[in-house]
């Protein structure tokens, strides 16, 4: 037979697990300070993303910023109101007028073949959005069509 303490504490137990299986995971995501009007537009944006990305659920960076937001495991991550890439940087060592970009469903952005995946930025943007993809959601750029009206919402075209 069960006592009552046994019997709480696997109640108790069963809750943790509970609790801990419904979480959605957490990664450290590097928090951009934009200012003035680029962080205006990407708390904007913030609330404008969407629950799915290419069929990832959205999960909890941290630090909890409306700078950053992120989708699955391994993550898709987002950054809003991160500086200008070097390669469109007139005057950089790494500057690149001819660097890979493309037009996502009417969002400009530049991509970056990373160790593991791409790295996308916007383009012609008032402030910088930069997403990462792992190479696990390859093609890598599926995942910018989720994000591409949000973007044009509320991040206004501009140099």
């Amino acid at each position: 037979m069960i006592s009552a303490r046994q019997r709480h504490l696997a109640l108790t137990a069963l809750t943790v697990l509970v609790v801990a299986l419904s979480c959605s995971p957490s990664e450290d995501v590097a928090v951009p300070s934009p200012k003035g009007a680029a962080a205006r537009y990407c708390t904007a944006l913030h609330t404008k993303l969407p629950q799915t990305v290419d069929g990832l659920e959205r999960a909890t960076a941290e630090p909890v910023s409306d700078f950053t937001a992120m989708w699955g495991d391994p993550a898709v991550k987002l950054r809003c109101g991160v500086p200008k890439p070097d390669v469109l940087t007139h005057g950089s060592e790494h500057y690149n007028p001819s660097a890979n970009a493309a037009e996502v469903n009417g969002v400009s952005w530049l991509f970056e073949k990373q160790d593991d995946g791409y790295r996308f930025t916007t383009v012609l943007r008032k402030a910088h959005v930069e997403v990462t993809v792992p190479g696990k959601y390859a093609p890598e750029v599926d995942a910018l069509t989720d994000l591409a009206d949000a973007v044009k919402k509320t991040v206004p075209v501009g140099v």
